[in-house]
């Protein structure tokens, strides 16, 4: 006799994001840890050497976080008003902040003494930094002018006042201390060469208020966001512009280098950071914060990713290492899988029958492979002995109709093959045909399952249609006929965009057969478009039903 062939449960592709080695590396970021402040974050940077401390910028203070504690380390609180643009040098041991006051000032991270105070500008200052000789600071300021200033003899070298509007992002050359970058809400992003006093070397138009900028490591092209765009501009060819990329839908606030400058890290006030590959500026991954993100932070070893947001919070996530991937594995589930890999894997051949016969290990025994599972599902062993109700409950149970509906469908189709359904169906009392109704209420406008819920709906109708029914069931019945009319509705509003552009295609093609059409070119051109009843008149019958 044949074997029983077990219910065929149709499984469709599943839609979701590509997994690349990038999305399995940036994945391993742990649950952040949040830490609140009491105003917005205004910028976020990290020491680039070990420990790794972080400079937070909020309100009236500047703090320096410990990753690893995420406790306040030191603090600063030497401000009257707002302070902006905390920077540590690369040597970790000076850190400097801009204020409300129009001042730059310079802390001793491990003294906590205030060391110098530039005074010079007439506006706010929003972002300073150390140049890579670490003996001269460069200022961003409100009053439209970048400043460079002498550590030593705290003095003003240089000053550049060539934007027209407030000066909110900066950056230096990691490799030469005379270069360095601003950006205005004056649109444009200009590159200043500190033995060139006359004035900017180079100048582009970003289109939009540049919110920051920043220069890669080889000092050959910049990169600038504002608005929704990122645009990615070549130094050497005197600001060629390269790329314009816009992945976010709300303003692009912040930008980052990470995984040794081969990656680019976006954040902005649609709530998202957007990881671009610096070779062809594709996102290749995103991650999502629970405020808009004003400033990015990420460690040279991209162990740790900080953001700033808009509400105060500090969101610090870790990289997973091997030994807490290995200690998140159930015990269980690891003796399980070495009982899977020892458990039954010889057999003897089922030649082998001939007791008298010599054992030869060679051709009597055979490997099981996992594939001799010979394990029943219940709906199967119920339709195996034709109770066609009992499967059908089976699959009604709380967890399948909900977390795998395609299991529940697959039965009810082997049910209509078997023209077991009527049975299945009849005879039924008030809790279990709501349960019934329920399910193709929730899942008859699915374009994976609709046709067998159709017909599960239709034989549904037909066995209760002369029944006494129970007000809870008559007001189940009505909630699935809402859900069909609501289906109707969409198809004819389908109907009717499908009609007009059928009458535009039929245009554009006539229009072709005339002769091409150049755009750009002549006086504008005026389409009437007709109503959409008419359009669905026009081109086409559907009945629905």
């Amino acid at each position: 006799m044949a074997s029983f062939k077990k219910t065929q449960i149709r499984s469709l592709p599943k839609i979701g994001q590509k997994v690349t080695a990038d999305t399995l590396y940036w994945r391993k970021l742990n649950f952040p840890v949040t830490v609140k402040e009491f105003g917005p974050i205004d910028y976020i940077d990290v020491m680039p050497i070990e420990p790794y401390f972080i400079a937070v910028s909020s309100a009236a203070k500047v703090q320096i976080y410990n990753p690893i504690t995420h406790q306040v380390h030191r603090h600063f609180t030497r401000f009257k008003e707002a302070a902006y643009g905390a920077s540590i040098r690369s040597d970790g041991k000076l850190v400097v902040a801009g204020c409300d006051e129009g001042h730059i000032k310079l802390f001793d991270i491990g003294s906590k003494s205030l060391l110098r105070i530039f005074k010079g500008h007439k506006g706010p200052v929003h972002r300073c930094k150390f140049t890579a000789d670490n003996v001269h600071v460069v200022s961003f300021s409100d009053d439209k002018s970048v400043a460079l200033w002498d550590l030593p003899s705290e003095t003003e070298i240089i000053k550049f006042s060539e934007h027209s509007d407030y000066v909110r992002a900066g950056c230096v050359s990691s490799i030469s201390s005379d270069l360095f970058l601003s950006g205005s809400f004056d649109h444009t992003v200009k590159l200043y060469d500190a033995r060139s006093p006359t004035g900017s070397t180079i100048s582009v138009d970003h289109g939009s208020p540049v919110e920051s900028v920043l220069m890669y490591p080889g000092n050959s092209i910049f990169v600038s966001v504002g608005g929704t765009e990122l645009r990615v501009w070549d130094m050497l060819a005197g600001g060629r512009l390269l790329a314009r990329v816009s992945q976010h839908h709300k303003t692009i606030t912040c930008l980052h280098l990470a995984s040794d400058g081969k990656r680019l890290v976006t954040g902005g006030l649609d709530r998202h950071a957007k990881i671009y590959d610096v070779q062809s500026y594709q996102v290749v991954h995103t991650l999502d914060f629970p405020s808009p993100v004003l400033s990015l932070g990420i460690t040279p070893d991209d162990f740790t990713v900080v953001a700033g947001m808009a509400n105060g919070l500090i969101s610090m996530q870790h990289r997973q290492t091997p030994a807490e991937a290995r200690a998140l594995i159930p015990k269980q589930s690891l003796k399980d899988q070495k009982k899977s890999q020892t458990t039954y894997r010889f057999r003897l051949n089922a030649d082998f029958r001939n007791i008298n016969r010599t054992f030869n290990p060679a051709t009597d025994v055979e490997v099981a492979t996992k594939n001799d599972n010979s394990l029943v599902s219940r709906y199967d062993m119920f339709l195996r002995k034709f109770q066609y109700s009992k499967a059908l409950d089976t699959v009604l149970g709380k967890y399948i109709r909900k977390k795998k509906p395609a299991i529940t469908v697959g039965v009810m189709h082997e049910l209509i093959r078997r023209n077991g359904l009527k049975s299945a169906l009849a005879g039924r009392d008030d809790s279990s045909l709501s349960i019934i109704l329920t399910f193709l209420a929730r899942n008859i406008n699915d374009p994976s399952h609709s046709k067998i819920i159709i017909q599960v709906a239709n034989t549904l109708l037909d066995v209760y249609e002369n029944s006494c029914l129970t007000p809870q069931s008559e007001k189940l019945f009505l909630h699935l006929q809402e859900h069909v009319n609501r289906e109707v509705e969409y198809m004819k509003h389908l109907m009717e965009i499908e009609g007009m552009l059928h009458i535009l295609l039929a245009s554009t093609t006539t229009q072709t057969r005339r002769g091409p059409v150049n755009i750009g070119q002549g006086p504008p051109v005026k389409v009437m478009l007709p109503s959409a009843a008419a359009a669905a008149n026009a081109t086409m019958v559907y009945n629905v039903g």
